[in-house]
């Protein structure tokens, strides 16, 4: 696997898959701070976006940069707080993020299969929707190298759905960027790219909110959960 060699200003979203928006959500740490408010955890879902819509919201900062690149219909469509400290320190493998979250269950062909992650109804939706997708992390503290940054595997987005068997192949052919931030700093990511995150190793407090963008309305009485 190939080491990033590439400038934190020189990724391109298309290209590679990832981008950096330096400082866009600097102004909002305040009001993204109630996103961790119950503390710790690998992976909170976030069910209610009240007090969040200036920043994730059509006119907010990060809001502006998903419809500079789905458009005028995009919106948030998931989040999830990561707080990871020194008592809440995990690692993530290597993997293609591939459900959505809906209101409710609704059986339809090329929908499946089906889970329930913290009481919120979960799909793996058609591969073309993910490819349309982004997904967006906003760093409410600093990420340096021993504090766990993202880990990608550029330009592995356009390889489409990979088969669990074959993700340890595509990381090793690609070349891998640490996604290290500073506060306020906002990473784009088209979906489907490959990535993983080490244990931290040193104790300091990491959150980021990750919150996905479609421009998509889904079919046949589906809903996405905040619409």
């Amino acid at each position: 696997m190939a080491e990033g060699t590439r400038g934190l200003s020189q990724l391109d979203l298309d290209r590679d898959g990832a981008a950096l928006h330096r400082g866009a959500a600097a102004g909002f740490l305040d009001a993204l701070g109630i996103a961790f408010g119950q503390g710790p955890s690998p992976g909170r879902r976030v069910k209610s976006l009240a007090g969040l819509d200036s920043v994730l919201g059509r006119h907010g900062p990060v809001g502006k940069i998903a419809a500079s690149h789905l458009g005028p219909k995009s919106r948030p469509v998931r989040a999830i707080a990561f707080d990871k400290t020194e008592g809440a320190n995990w690692s993530l493998g290597w993997h293609q993020d591939r459900t959505i979250c809906v209101k409710q269950r609704v059986d339809l062909p090329g929908f499946g299969p089906w889970t329930v992650k913290q009481g919120i109804d979960h799909v793996e939706p058609p591969f073309d929707l993910l490819a349309r997708m982004l997904t967006v992390r906003i760093h409410v503290d600093s990420v340096d190298i021993e504090n766990a940054p993202l880990r990608i595997a550029l330009g592995s987005y356009a390889n489409g759905l990979i088969p669990e068997s074959d993700i340890a192949l595509q990381v090793e052919r690609s070349e891998m960027h640490e996604c290290l931030a500073q506060a306020g700093d906002v990473w784009v990511y088209r979906t489907p790219i490959l990535h993983a995150s080490e244990r931290a190793a040193v104790g300091r407090r990491r959150r980021v909110l990750q919150v996905d963008y479609s421009g998509d309305s889904l079919p046949d009485g589906l809903s996405w959960f905040y619409d």
